[in-house]
């Protein structure tokens, strides 16, 4: 059967289910803020509990990633990333996540060779780009407020 790319293209138009696009925009909306205000609830129980305002942010994202992480471990953070697409995925939690997910995929091809060497198989990119950016942009004001 032979088709021009144009018919084929038809043809995938008509058998694809119709994009839900708002429905999905609305859930990661609510979930990636639910995540936020969590991460907000933590931040003001531990100022509250007197640590300073560097401290508490320090220690909110320590325990955002140990609950991404756990979420994670638990099978909970992937269901919650079904419904909620992107949502999951810019909070910090969502880091926890790409780093989590293939170290606990890979963990019966053993400890070095499934779970060392795969921890970082998703996050590594993100990590590569961001210590590059970051560097980049520190070099930029280095040099810009001489």
């Amino acid at each position: 059967m032979k088709m021009t790319n144009k018919e084929y293209g038809d043809y995938v138009a008509a058998k694809s289910p119709p994009s839900r696009v708002g429905a999905n925009l609305v859930r990661a909306f609510l979930v990636g803020g639910a995540i936020c205000c969590v991460g907000q609830v933590i931040r003001t129980g531990y100022a509250g509990a007197g640590l300073s305002k560097e401290l508490a942010a320090a220690a909110t994202s320590v325990t955002l990633v140990f609950l991404g992480a756990l979420l994670t471990g638990l099978k909970v953070y992937d269901r919650i990333a079904k419904f909620a697409g992107a949502g999951t995925l810019v909070p910090i939690t969502g880091f926890a996540n790409s780093v989590v997910a293939p170290a606990l995929e890979f963990k019966t091809e053993g400890y070095v060779t499934g779970t060392a060497a795969k921890m970082f198989i998703i996050a590594g990119p993100v990590l590569v780009f961001g210590v590059s950016a970051s560097v980049l942009y520190g070099i930029i004001y280095c040099l810009s407020t001489r």
